[in-house]
């Protein structure tokens, strides 16, 4: 007797339940994790919401509109971090909600479906998208691109111009990453029969203003600032070296599918005895468009956008795994038959679990765990509020004036710029240029506090911190506890007030 579980049912009866199910119980996962977990945000986001405060054209981390849309997020929650944790969970379902819209058009909604599911056992090994930046915001754009290009190049919608030209905007604001892909995308339209009959039109025209003027301040902050820095070619000594990076970067990116590779395994044909009980889950046929495109898009990001951070040296894929692995759940279910067998219902569903949970036990273990067996410092551990609100308070009580500015460790001076009343300004006061918005001399006319890593008790200064504010006075160093502090050296900060200077002379 043939048994189907009741997934498999809602899979062929419900695929748009069963995806909003998968996709908001995950983004309803990671949003309480770093929530409940977490004392200072995760990756780079402090350093998000510092440059996204002061909200400039362009800065050396690169185009502004994560930047932007991360402060708008802080400021809308009540100047509290859960509001970017939000917005990353936002980014995801609009993602995966990008992902089945296409899924739909070309394979229909049940395999739409199964995309989505393998695609997001690829996102638990490689972008689970907790760390809000412009990685984070270059994946619904560009998902939200590949369908909108799909409608306009596969299905011959002109209305999906209008979108397409703004999402196409907003990346090239979001990600340098933006100019090869949209390259790829213009070279497929031209080098397909669709793609030549949806251009031969003024609609493109009409597009590309809207990409212009979406884009222009960004390219006239680059050109008058000359800010686009873009490291050396390789030299051909180094070419064998480069290569050898671009490998390892590629055996990453391999890594990432585990989860699919475990999942296919599991439904394979060698390993289920009764083929025939199998649930089938079926589609129309693909077109073969359909098919070049998935398949384009699949390939091409991961060699172009691997290749291009090989060559110029960078450690990570340009853009990040997320744009470069979008469409590869997709790619699999359009490899596959018009009907696909769901053979040990049972271990798939088990399997997917258990893959879905990795991540969870990973931050779990780190979080608890790792304190008792390492020595190294959790980024996440550190209590961003308690140390804002200490320096923030002393500041104000010292001065009579909120804390405008804080400068000196990066990482600390970071958390306090989000952290602490008022947020100040972050000045870099190693790599000044980094901070354009302010000054040695105004942060000296506004006051603000000199923050770094304190080595004793009486809380000696950096001797670089010495040379670059002269007659700083250290004040006692203060000690903050840590979410669990296990085998961790005390987080003691040394700090020192630089008082503005209009109190000083009234004094």
């Amino acid at each position: 007797m043939r048994f189907t579980s009741l997934i498999v049912e809602l899979v062929r009866a419900r695929p748009r339940l069963i995806f909003w199910i998968a996709v908001l119980a995950q983004a309803a996962l990671w949003f309480i994790v770093p929530t409940i977990l977490y004392g200072s945000p995760p990756g780079d986001t402090a350093t998000v919401l510092a440059f996204g405060r002061e909200y400039q054209v362009g800065t050396q981390l690169g185009p502004p509109a994560a930047f932007w849309l991360a402060d708008i997020a802080f400021r809308l929650s009540g100047n509290h971090i859960f509001g970017v944790y939000l917005l990353s969970q936002v980014c995801f379902v609009v993602t995966f909600w990008a992902l089945f819209q296409l899924g739909r058009a070309i394979v229909g909604g049940q395999q739409a479906v199964l995309a989505v599911l393998l695609t997001a056992t690829i996102t638990a090994f490689s972008f689970p998208g907790i760390e809000f930046g412009p990685l984070t915001l270059a994946r619904p754009l560009w998902a939200l691109v590949l369908l909108h290009s799909w409608q306009v190049i596969g299905q011959g919608k002109r209305s999906a111009w209008f979108a397409l030209s703004i999402e196409a905007g907003l990346l090239l604001l979001t990600t340098m990453a933006a100019i090869p892909l949209l390259v790829m995308l213009a070279i497929f339209a031209l080098a397909t029969k669709k793609g030549r009959h949806a251009l031969a039109s003024t609609d493109p025209v009409f597009a590309l203003m809207v990409v212009m003027v979406t884009v222009l301040p960004y390219a006239v902050w680059l050109e008058r600032g000359a800010a686009l820095i873009i490291p050396p070619l390789p030299q051909l000594s180094d070419l064998e070296e480069r290569l050898i990076h671009w490998g390892q970067m590629l055996a990453g990116l391999v890594f990432a599918l585990f989860g699919v590779a475990l999942l296919l395994i599991f439904n394979s044909r060698k390993l289920n005895g009764k083929p025939e009980d199998a649930p089938v889950i079926y589609r129309p046929g693909v077109a073969p468009s359909g098919r070049l495109f998935v398949y384009v898009f699949t390939i091409a990001p991961v060699l172009v956008l691997s290749f291009a951070a090989a060559s110029l040296g960078t450690d990570k894929v340009i853009g990040g795994d997320g744009l470069a692995l979008l469409l590869v759940g997709l790619a699999v279910i359009v490899t596959a038959s018009d009907l696909i067998y769901l053979r040990r219902q049972h271990v798939l569903r088990s399997v997917w679990l258990a893959i879905m949970a990795a991540p969870v036990v990973v931050v779990l273990a780190v979080a608890f765990i790792q304190p008792w067996t390492g020595t190294g410092e959790i980024k996440t551990a550190l209590p961003a509020t308690d140390i804002g609100k200490f320096f923030g308070e002393n500041f104000e009580r010292r001065t009579g004036r909120p804390l405008a500015a804080v400068a000196g460790d990066p990482q600390l001076a970071m958390l306090i710029g989000f952290a602490a009343p008022g947020r100040p300004h972050v000045l870099l006061d190693a790599t000044p240029q980094q901070t354009p918005w302010i000054t040695f001399a105004s942060f000296n006319q506004t006051g603000g506090v000199v923050v770094w890593r304190a080595a004793d008790t009486v809380g000696t200064p950096p001797g670089d911190l010495v040379k670059r504010f002269p007659g700083l006075v250290p004040e006692v160093p203060r000690t903050f506890e840590r979410l669990v502090t296990g085998r961790q050296p005390q987080l003691r900060i040394g700090w020192a007030i630089v008082r503005p200077q209009a109190a000083q002379v009234t004094r």
